[in-house]
């Protein structure tokens, strides 16, 4: 496999040059998606104060990350999600079931001091496989 093979995504986010990722990277049947918040499509954080609400908005954002490579939520095998406070797990963890509960990928819940912005509460990671 070469590096024409490798599709990339981006959200056009003023820190993906700046950082030098993308949002997703898809080589052949294989989808990674970095850490993602839950921002709007102005980059504004959507569910202040409300993990459930940002975990729903990043979710989305993910969603639209695999489709752009050719993907899809049903392809997801791993999620990563990172929260600030694990106090509010059930929160975030029944935002990720009602995207997930047929689908059932691993995951990881894992409380983390601080993410890049005070204000962000969570931040996922997605791995996926196509059919």
């Amino acid at each position: 496999m070469n590096m024409s093979d490798r599709v990339k995504y981006s959200s056009g986010t003023k820190w993906e040059p700046i950082v030098g990722y993308s949002r997703a990277i898809r080589i052949g049947k294989i989808v990674h998606v970095s850490g993602t918040t839950a921002t709007d499509s102005e980059g504004k954080l959507v569910g202040m104060g409300d993990p459930g609400k940002q975990t729903v908005q990043a979710l989305n954002n993910i969603r639209r990350a695999l489709e752009s490579v050719g993907s899809k939520l049903e392809d997801v095998v791993r999620t990563r999600i990172y929260v600030t406070d694990i106090s509010r797990w059930e929160e975030v963890g029944k935002a990720h079931g009602a995207v997930f509960k047929d689908i059932r990928p691993t995951t990881s819940m894992i409380e983390v001091k601080k993410l890049i912005s005070s204000e962000i509460l969570v931040e996922i990671e997605a791995e996926a496989i196509l059919d």
